[in-house]
């Protein structure tokens, strides 16, 4: 969690690392979270994990935005540091967008393996999580960079 915000209904909302917001309701005796309802206590929980449900769904957060894109690659052109396991930095996220044959995306940082296609939705790639490609015959691809959208500057 690196920090806290209310909502329109007056609930208090995480934002975490990974870039996505998460509800800290303290609602007993269902959810018991007393330390959201003082400054003190959501002060105590920066920094400290909380499980993200929409990057266990491979969810880009909704405010963040492209900020570069690669070229586009064929089962000849992929960069050998995309064959084998890599990670992009902390808060960056990325999409493969395959515009021609498949391609597999395997993330081993969480044991899932996608085969990816034009017609199946992009390959969601989380920060910091190793993960590799490899065509699975003749592909066109490229991948799609996105990252928090900057604050509009105050004038």
């Amino acid at each position: 969690m690196v920090g806290f915000e209310l909502d329109g209904h007056g609930d208090w909302v995480a934002r975490l690392a990974c870039g996505h917001p998460q509800h800290v309701r303290h609602t007993p005796p269902f959810t018991n979270r007393p330390w959201v309802t003082t400054e003190a206590g959501r002060a105590a929980k920066l920094g400290q994990v909380l499980d993200c449900v929409r990057c266990d769904r491979f969810e880009l957060p909704a405010d963040f935005a492209l900020y570069k894109q690669t070229a586009v690659f064929d089962e000849t052109s992929i960069p050998d540091g995309l064959r084998r396991d890599h990670t992009t930095k902390a808060g960056i996220w990325a999409k493969l967008v395959v515009h021609q044959g498949r391609l597999r995306y395997d993330v081993d940082g969480l044991g899932a393996h996608f085969e990816l296609s034009p017609e199946e939705a992009p390959g969601i790639v989380l920060p910091e999580v190793p993960h590799h490609v490899a065509p699975l015959g003749h592909v066109r691809f490229h991948v799609e960079f996105y990252r928090a959208a900057a604050a509009p500057s105050g004038g």
